[in-house]
């Protein structure tokens, strides 16, 4: 029989495992983080099953909350770096708000049409930026000729903002995989 100290060690190992998984997947660009936080919660309810029913929770509520804010942060740096691309190379306030609207429409496009990991959503999210802010810049009144570059610029930022995220993916992992350790 299991002591509830080999108990802890047991989830902990299992949810470092989990976490190493779910920052590949935030590579890939599906929700890492969030599954995480998500993992992290449906292991507070359900630790019952393993642990003694006293036992204090595995993830304490603050930690949980404070990798809600960690995963808040990263999707804010990724929504901004696309519009901000736009916006440095030229785009209008309404080809910046397209990029920002196309971008995630975009990678939930991309990653369903091209099921290449990493490709897909990428390719999606970069493409749904650059038609978003090109739309904007169209009902701006802008010319085509002339909107091609705020949708280059839309679509290199929101691929460097799915890049940027990455770091925010990892200290939510490391956070709740180093609570999962402790007693």
């Amino acid at each position: 029989m299991m002591t509830e100290l080999s108990m802890h060690l047991y989830t902990g190992l299992c949810f470092a495992t989990a976490a190493f998984s779910c920052m590949l997947l935030g590579v890939v660009g599906i929700p890492g983080g969030w599954l995480l936080i998500a993992f992290a919660i449906g292991v507070n309810c359900a630790q019952g099953l393993w642990l003694p029913p006293d036992a204090p929770h595995v993830f304490h509520w603050i930690t949980i909350l404070s990798c809600v804010f960690v995963g808040i942060a990263g999707e804010f740096v990724e929504l901004a770096l696309g519009g901000y691309g736009a916006k440095l190379f030229g785009a209008s306030k309404r080809g910046v708000i397209g990029a920002v609207i196309g971008s995630p429409v975009g990678a939930v496009l991309g990653t369903l049409l091209i099921p290449i990991p990493i490709v897909g959503t990428l390719v999606g999210a970069g493409l749904g930026a650059a038609l978003g802010a090109l739309a904007g810049e169209l009902l701006a009144r802008k010319r085509a000729h002339e909107s091609w570059k705020p949708a280059l610029g839309a679509a290199v930022g929101r691929i460097l903002g799915s890049l940027a995220k990455l770091p925010f993916i990892v200290t939510i992992a490391v956070i709740l995989a180093t609570a999962a350790f402790v007693p």
